[in-house]
């Protein structure tokens, strides 16, 4: 989560709202990113999205089942989405997303019938120093 983090605290450096993503691999965190939709002019560069793209990638191969992806706020509906669609093993967030998220909150996407794969899910894990990131971006903004 620590290597998440501090790709949160880069993107909200460069603008972007803070939220990180690494993906560990057989024990070894092979992609990390951070969110980038603006300086990307895309509205799908999460960090989670960029994240397992760039390890699908590394890894040519397109699902990532043994993998564990760490990411500082609870996954969008895009964001479950793909790590459904990857076969992510895991999911590990930091902070929850009453607006937006999409794991707990909102469609709760795993929970689906329709869903093919659910990942085992770990919310909480660093969620203070994430909270604090997202409020106090969004507090500078206002």
């Amino acid at each position: 989560m620590r290597q998440a983090l501090d790709a949160a605290r880069e993107a909200a450096n460069q603008g972007e709202v803070p939220v990180g993503a690494a993906l560990v691999w057989q024990d070894a965190v092979i992609a990390v990113a951070a969110n980038a939709p603006r300086a990307l002019s895309d509205p799908t560069a999460h960090a989670e999205m960029r994240v397992i793209r760039a390890a699908a990638a590394t890894l040519g191969r397109d699902r990532l089942e043994q993998a564990e992806l760490w990411v500082t706020l609870e996954p969008c509906a895009m964001c479950a989405g793909a790590i459904a669609h990857a076969r992510i093993g895991r999911l590990y967030y930091a902070a929850s997303d009453p607006k937006g998220g999409a794991v707990e909150h909102g469609p709760r996407l795993f929970g689906q019938p329709t869903c093919h794969h659910r990942p085992d899910v770990y919310a909480g894990i660093g969620e203070g120093e994430a909270a604090t990131l997202l409020r106090d971006f969004f507090a500078a903004r206002r």
